[in-house]
């Protein structure tokens, strides 16, 4: 009989650790969908943006080098990292943002249809990376939860599961506007007791 109690005890143990260890795997595997989705949406705005220089370029000097620029932004998102992406990501925002100074300062390019309704076309397209992005940090909040707390973290490092980065675009722009400095690893918050 005891013998009996030890076999159940030690397959619903075994069981619990397959559980938890497929539960880990499974968020790896929708993180990676994730960051996959997120590469495809930001080389559709990738292709947009050139559509808008190409729509500009008759009004505004643009050189080669903004072209090669958007080619290999476009080339690194296919293999790119969540920082990789954070700067690919920055770097698309500027020269989409020089774009549109163009734009604004031409009333003939302004009002033109194509650049209108590319121009709501990436906002569209930057939504949907933001969803994405919110779904990938999700998943990487449960899976960095999970490698924390115990016994998920005995299972995790037995899978060499590591903790992973959030997706966080918002650096970017704390660092353009000045309340974010190079040395600093997160922005300045309110003292909470938290770590």
């Amino acid at each position: 009989m005891l013998l009996f109690v030890i076999l159940v005890i030690f397959i619903a143990v075994a069981f619990y650790f397959i559980t938890i260890y497929n539960r880990l795997q499974s968020l790896k595997n929708g993180a990676f969908a994730a960051l996959s989705q997120i590469r495809v949406a930001m080389k559709k705005r990738l292709d947009m943006v050139e559509q808008l220089v190409d729509m500009v370029r008759s009004y505004a000097h643009f050189e080669k080098e903004t072209l090669e620029k958007i080619t290999s932004m476009r080339t690194d998102l296919s293999s790119a990292q969540p920082r990789d992406i954070s700067k690919i990501n920055s770097d698309s925002l500027s020269l989409l943002a020089d774009i549109r100074a163009v734009a604004e300062s031409y009333p003939a390019l302004k009002t033109s249809d194509a650049v209108i309704n590319t121009m709501n076309a990436i906002r569209d397209v930057e939504d949907e990376i933001s969803r994405h992005r919110y779904t990938y940090n999700n998943i990487i909040q449960e899976i960095n939860t999970k490698i924390d707390t115990i016994p998920s973290s005995f299972i995790a490092s037995l899978a060499r599961l590591a903790k992973q980065d959030y997706l966080s675009f918002e650096e970017d722009e704390l660092y353009r506007a000045g309340y974010l400095t190079s040395e600093e690893i997160e922005p300045r918050r309110p003292e909470t007791g938290w770590k």
